[in-house]
């Protein structure tokens, strides 16, 4: 119950969260294609590209379950600061040093070919960048959220603990007043019967 509550209150910020990281799936799916069109197999470069490219990828996948548990999480995390560094490095590179990462890259096409590749590249990986910032900042806010709102049931049910422990104690206490006094009850009507046997044994005695 406890969890349905807590799904149901953050559900806008969850599916928030998942379409973040479906469209960064998409783009990082796409970014392997400008790399391997460039020249295939990859150089050295493009491998790096083709890395970066992957932490982006498993990025996405591990913000599916990046809530389930703290391990999860903080895998997460991991891989996202892991993948912003490598787009951030790698537009860096593709914008400011054009004509030197297009001899570092090898390409098998035509200059003008891998030109535009490499700038299809370059801009496929600063929206990866920005959208991968997106993603940390919503996972970071849609956790805390979770754990404030986790932390307030936990209250909520130590509470309803409390009271339903403050409750067994009142009904014990009662019963065991009951129980004493039918006890007594039954100790006085003891009492009577042992009595009323006994003034007969008296009165028979006497009369004999």
């Amino acid at each position: 119950m406890a969890s349905s509550k807590l799904r149901s209150s953050s559900s806008f910020p969850y599916l928030l969260l998942s379409s973040l990281n479906f469209i960064l799936f998409l783009l990082s799916s796409a970014s392997f294609a400008p790399t391997i069109l460039i020249k295939n197999p990859p150089a050295p470069l493009g491998w790096a590209i083709i890395t970066t490219s992957s932490l982006s990828l498993l990025s996405s996948l591990a913000g599916f379950y990046s809530l389930l548990t703290h391990i999860c999480f903080v895998a997460h995390i991991s891989t996202v600061l892991a993948a912003l560094a490598g787009q951030g490095l790698g537009f860096l590179v593709l914008f400011s040093r054009e004509e030197s990462t297009l001899r570092l890259l090898k390409p098998d096409k035509s200059p003008k070919e891998a030109r535009i590749l490499a700038k299809t590249a370059c801009g496929i990986l600063l929206s990866m960048f920005l959208l991968q910032l997106m993603v940390l900042v919503a996972t970071c806010v849609v956790q805390s959220c979770w754990v404030r709102e986790y932390e307030g049931l936990e209250a909520e049910r130590e509470e309803t603990a409390r009271r339903r422990g403050r409750r067994m104690a009142r009904v014990q206490e009662e019963s065991m007043a009951n129980a004493a006094k039918i006890a007594e009850v039954r100790e006085k009507e003891m009492d009577e019967k042992m009595k009323s046997r006994y003034g007969q044994w008296v009165k028979t005695d006497f009369e004999g």
